[in-house]
């Protein structure tokens, strides 16, 4: 087993992060020496659902459109300095991504560069839909395989870790769990084995800690003159230095914004946990009850203390339908009395919406008045009687079909002259919506494949 410390530095925490956030990163691990590596978290549900309709007119995209461009500046530099990166901007297709990230390469003078994909999370074909069983919230749903749009099961840090040993630079997943683009690198550095359950809780909980890039330093967090942060439009991405027993610092780069602190990396840890007892994921499940959290200097805290105990017999799969139509308009009113002008619009568009017979599908808010809280119920006491220098009403309806949802939209518009005085600056719009519904698989039925490319793949 590997004592070399490893450092992990995350650049970026989902698909629309910043561009230029993986450099100081990547600055940062390169100044520090010695092992290391970088994830590119980019890859949400719905995400993954809108690649995966993407593919159905464009077979060659499905993939993370930023790729590349968050690769450009960092590409040779990692590969000069012996600093893997790993990504789930593969989405649907990571066989069109690594061609272009090759592409890239050739452009770049890479002409070796080592580039491996992982596939085998998509389970539309497999006949492994027949054997999902729903998960919590969604029991009792039904399957039409017809009406799928994607399923995709999440992954562990095993094929990553493959990917690794087999000497890839660049390793491009699909749907895998966030927390695995971390502990992959640790599996394929330390050598933990398979059933190291502590350590294996130790880097899931490293991943998790990086998996969402500046929420850990800073962002997401900040709350003026209770939470302040500063630096913001520099915020530095997070490196999490691993020891070979589990143990993990995080930090950031010097010299950007943001802040890491125990407040901090409580906020992230407690992320999206259902359970903090019992965090399932694909490699372990992960306990931090009895973590401890450690500053031990500026910008550099300490967490110790993960358990973990075996693995779930089963992996989570996300399975996205299509849902309907969305549609959305606004219009705004300002100056005096404008409260009282959005209203009677307000009311005006519920009786439109009625004769239209839409009144129970639609909503209508008050932006600037109580558009969050969906009525005045949680208002602090006072706020509901202020006089807004403007109001912007919204109207959201939700429909089957898309002409009834731009019938419904049209009426915004129609307040212009139908409407109270004053009323300016419609927008409007109508999409397709996608539902996801999430089920168990047994995990035997899975059977994940890496791949390594090379430049004559990319032809």
């Amino acid at each position: 087993m590997a004592q070399t410390l490893l450092r992990i530095g995350c650049g970026s925490g989902f698909s629309g992060d910043r561009l230029d956030a993986p450099g100081p990163v990547v600055d940062a691990l390169i100044a520090a020496g010695g092992p290391a590596a970088l994830m590119l978290e980019v890859l949400g549900e719905r995400t993954l659902a809108l690649a995966q309709r993407e593919r159905l007119t464009r077979p060659e995209a499905g993939f993370e459109p930023a790729l590349v461009a968050l690769l450009r500046p960092i590409l040779a530099r990692c590969a000069q300095h012996g600093i893997p990166i790993v990504t789930n901007g593969g989405a649907a297709n990571p066989r069109g991504a690594a061609k272009a990230a090759l592409a890239l390469a050739r452009e770049l003078g890479l002409p070796a560069l080592r580039v491996a994909i992982v596939e085998g999370d998509d389970i539309r074909g497999s006949g492994a839909l027949a054997d999902l069983d729903p998960w919590e919230g969604d029991a009792g749903a039904v399957l039409d395989p017809g009406q799928v749009i994607a399923a995709n099961v999440y992954l562990g840090a095993a094929p990553i870790a493959d990917a690794l040993r087999q000497g890839a630079q660049l390793v491009i997943t699909g749907r895998c769990s966030d927390p695995a683009l971390a502990l992959g690198p640790m599996l394929a550095h330390f050598g933990w084995a398979e059933d190291d359950w502590d350590r294996l809780a130790a880097g899931t909980m490293a991943g998790h800690l990086l998996e969402c890039g500046a929420q850990v330093t800073g962002g997401y967090f900040a709350d003026p003159g209770t939470k302040d942060v500063e630096g913001m439009a520099e915020i530095g991405f997070p490196i999490a230095e691993i020891s070979a027993d589990g143990s993990i610092l995080i930090t950031k780069p010097a010299g950007t914004g943001g802040l890491v602190d125990r407040r901090t990396v409580t906020e992230q840890l407690l992320y999206e946990l259902h359970d903090p007892g019992a965090y399932l994921t694909p490699d372990v499940i992960l306990d931090i009850t009895n973590v401890a959290i450690t500053e031990e200097a500026p910008d550099r805290v300490r967490v110790t203390g993960a358990r973990g105990r075996p693995r779930p017999p089963t992996l989570k799969a996300t399975v996205s339908l299509p849902g309907g139509w969305l549609g959305e308009g606004e219009i705004s009113y300002g100056g005096p009395n404008c409260r009282a002008r959005a209203e009677l619009a307000g009311r005006t568009l519920q009786d439109r919406l009625k004769k239209l017979g839409l009144e129970s599908q639609a909503r209508i808010d008050l932006i600037g008045v109580v558009s969050v809280f969906g009525g005045d119920a949680g208002v602090p006491k006072g706020l509901e009687d202020l006089a807004p220098p403007d109001i912007r009403l919204r109207l959201a309806v939700a429909t089957d079909d898309r002409a009834t949802a731009e019938a419904a939209v049209r009426e915004v518009l129609s307040l212009y002259c139908c409407g109270p005085a004053g009323g300016g600056g419609v927008r409007s719009r109508v999409v397709d919506r996608i539902r996801t519904l999430s089920f168990l698989v047994p995990r035997e039925r899975l059977a994940p494949r890496v791949t390594l490319l090379t430049l004559e793949d990319a032809a």
